[in-house]
């Protein structure tokens, strides 16, 4: 069998984000690339942000499904330049994120406390824009914890980084 990119692409929807399960790897966008070399794979992954915890789990996980598909030379690349940005989230990530109940990121980010009004976070359970946001920081660093004032359901957000 010859292997190619496409094929690598494809096993990588496989592997999912530790911190959010619900999502891949691919469709958080941290893989940026996929190299290969006759029987050498070289996958390169950019964290969500530097320091990330799930990174070194990430590059387990590749490792290992790439394994369990016969593939023994797998070579995973951390880089942190260009910095992950929300931008890379792809549409199917960001419907999963919501269908999870994850708000996914509005198309600005945040910078009430310094200028101006705070960005609205639909809520992800029943779409009303009338959220407070009850946390900078919700289960992880890359989200925030806010709560729909009319249903009073609390949910994360998916933070827009840029």
């Amino acid at each position: 069998m010859t292997i190619t990119k496409e094929y690598i692409w494809e096993l990588l929807e496989h592997v999912s984000d530790p911190e959010v399960p619900v999502l891949t790897i691919v469709d958080l966008g941290v893989v940026r690339g996929v190299e290969v070399k006759g029987e050498e794979v070289s996958v390169t992954i950019t964290p969500t942000y530097s320091g990330c915890p799930a990174m070194q789990v990430i590059e387990e996980d590749i490792r290992e499904t790439l394994k369990n598909e016969g593939l023994e030379k797998v070579t995973v690349q951390t880089v942190l330049s260009p910095a992950w940005t929300t931008d890379w989230l792809t549409e199917n990530g960001r419907r999963k994120l919501k269908e999870y109940g994850i708000a996914p990121p509005q198309d600005e980010v945040d910078k009430s406390v310094l200028f101006s009004d705070p960005v609205v976070v639909p809520c992800p359970k029943c779409d009303s824009k009338n959220t407070k946001m009850v946390s900078q920081f919700g289960s992880t660093a890359c989200k925030a914890h806010y709560q729909c004032l009319d249903c009073q359901e609390p949910f994360d957000y998916f933070k827009c980084l840029r």
